[in-house]
C-alpha cells in the first residue's frame, strides 16, 4: 500500500465512524471517542503555516520540524551556536515579566510553593541540512540567554491582548511562520526521551505533576522530558550537548545513571504549536533495567520526583502503545507527546528490519488495526468491500476495504 493509499484508507475509516449517529456509535471508550470525533483537516492548514502531526485522524498541535523516525541524528551533527546575550521583550512585555517575578517573590516570602529562576536559553533559529557524502541530518540550533520568568512570561499569556488589540499568538504565531517568531517567544528548548526496557520489552509513559508550573502541568508526556538550563547544560568549554541534557533528564526523572547501558538516539526536532516550545525528541532502550528494577530505585528516591506524579509501562509493540495513546482522552497529553512516541515506535520497527526505513509502515498498519479495534464491528462492516454505510446528510453511500 503506498502512503496516499494508506492515509486514504485511514481518512475513509474515521470518516465512517464520526458518520454515524451517536446513538449508533461503536462502543469504544469515550477517550477513544475524543479522537475519533473531532473534525479532521488536511495537512498543512493550521494557520496556513506548519503542518500538524496527526494520529488516528486527529491533527495535534505538534509539528514535526526534522526527522520521520527511519533513521537517528549523529551527535557530531548537530551544532549549538550560543549567544551570551539576553533576550529583550518590548516593554509592555517585559511589564508582564515583572509582575510574575513579583508574584514568584510574594509566594516565596510566605512560605508557599513558589517558581524559582533558574538561567535557561532562548531560540534565535533552527536550521537543517545535509552533509555532501551520504545526504545525513545536520542541525544548527542557535540560541542565547534567557530564564525561566522570561518563559512564563511568554507561555502563560500567548491569548492576553496587547494594547495594540493583538494576542502575541495572533501576532507572531498565525500572522506569520511560527517558525520565525523572534528569540523572546521562544525562552525554551526542551528535550524529550521515549523509554524503552529491552528486559522486559515495554515503553515507558510519565504524567507530570501539579507542581510543575507553565502549560503543560498535569498531562501525560513522555517518558523524561526537561528544559535545557544554562547551569546545567553549558559546559566550561561554552559546548553544549542534547545528548548529554537527554541523559540529564534520564538520570534526574527517573534515577538512570550513565553506568547504565542504554541504547540514546535523536530522532527529531518539533515544534508545540500550542504553546511555541521548541523539542528536541529521543528514544532509549534501556539494557538491563526492567519495569520492577525502575519503580523500585523510585520508591527509594528521585533526583526531581515531584516532576512526575504517575507512571505507566505498556508492551512496546505498536498495538500496545498507540492502544494506550489512543486510550487516554485526546486533552491529557501533551502536544508533542503522541508525535514523540510514534517516532521512537517507527525507529523501533526499521531496527526490528536491520535498517530497512519501510519498517515505518509497520507502524502505520498497526494505527489501522487500533482504530479497528476502537470502532469496533461496525466500524469493521464499514470497512468491507461494497458496504453501504450512512453519510452524515443521510444518503447511503459505499465504501471500499480500509486496508
Amino acid at each position: 500500500m503506498t502512503s496516499d493509499e494508506y492515509e486514504e484508507s485511514l481518512r475513509q475509516l474515521v470518516s465512517a465512524i464520526r458518520a454515524l449517529p451517536a446513538s449508533a456509535r461503536p462502543a469504544a471508550p469515550p477517550a477513544a471517542l475524543s479522537w475519533l470525533t473531532r473534525p479532521m483537516h488536511d495537512s498543512g492548514t493550521r494557520a496556513g503555516w506548519r503542518d500538524s502531526f496527526t494520529l488516528f485522524g486527529h491533527p495535534t498541535d505538534c509539528h514535526i520540524y526534522e526527522g520521520d523516525g527511519t533513521r537517528s541524528i549523529k551527535e557530531e551533527n548537530v551544532r549549538i551556536r550560543y549567544t551570551p546575550e539576553r533576550v529583550t521583550f518590548p516593554e509592555e512585555i517585559a511589564g508582564w515579566r515583572r509582575t510574575i517575578e513579583d508574584e514568584e517573590r510574594r509566594k516565596e516570602a510566605a512560605g508557599r510553593p513558589y517558581s524559582w529562576n533558574s538561567r535557561r536559553f532562548a531560540v534565535d533559529g533552527l536550521t537543517v541540512s545535509r552533509t555532501h557524502i551520504g545526504e545525513s541530518p545536520i542541525v544548527t540550533l542557535s540560541l542565547r540567554d534567557a530564564d525561566y520568568f522570561d518563559f512564563l512570561t511568554t507561555s502563560l499569556n500567548l491569548d492576553r491582548p496587547q494594547t495594540n488589540g493583538l494576542t502575541l499568538r495572533l501576532q507572531y504565531l498565525e500572522n506569520q511562520d511560527p517558525v520565525q517568531a523572534p528569540s523572546f517567544m521562544s525562552c525554551s528548548f526542551g528535550v524529550h526521551v521515549a523509554v524503552r526496557t529491552r528486559r522486559d520489552g515495554k515503553m515507558l509513559f510519565s504524567h507530570r505533576s501539579l507542581m510543575v508550573a507553565g502549560p503543560n502541568r498535569s498531562r501525560w508526556n513522555s517518558s523524561a522530558n526537561v528544559g535545557m538550563a544554562v547551569n546545567d547544560d553549558l559546559g566550561p568549554d561554552r559546548r553544549i550537548s542534547l545528548h548529554a541534557v537527554a541523559r540529564r533528564a534520564l538520570r534526574e526523572q527517573l534515577a538512570i545513571q550513565a553506568a547504565d547501558s542504554l541504547d540514546l538516539e535523536l530522532l527529531g526536532f518539533g515544534l508545540d504549536l500550542r504553546n511555541n516550545m521548541w523539542a528536541a525528541f529521543f528514544s532509549a532502550e534501556l539494557h538491563d533495567l526492567d519495569e520492577r528494577a525502575l519503580r523500585q530505585r523510585w520508591a527509594r528516591g528521585i533526583e526531581d520526583k515531584w516532576v512526575h506524579d504517575d507512571y505507566d509501562f505498556v508492551p512496546a509493540d505498536p498495538d500496545s502503545v498507540l492502544s494506550f495513546l489512543l486510550n487516554k482522552h485526546v486533552d491529557t497529553w501533551t502536544p508533542c507527546a503522541p508525535a514523540v512516541y510514534y517516532l521512537a515506535l517507527v525507529r523501533a520497527a526499521v531496527r526490528s528490519r536491520d535498517g530497512d526505513r519501510a519498517g515505518r509502515f509497520d507502524v502505520d498498519a498497526a494505527e489501522q488495526r487500533v482504530l479497528r479495534a476502537a470502532g469496533g464491528r461496525t466500524a469493521e462492516i464499514s470497512c468491507q468491500p461494497d458496504s453501504p454505510t450512512p453519510s452524515p446528510t443521510g444518503s447511503r453511500r459505499r465504501i471500499r476495504r480500509c486496508g
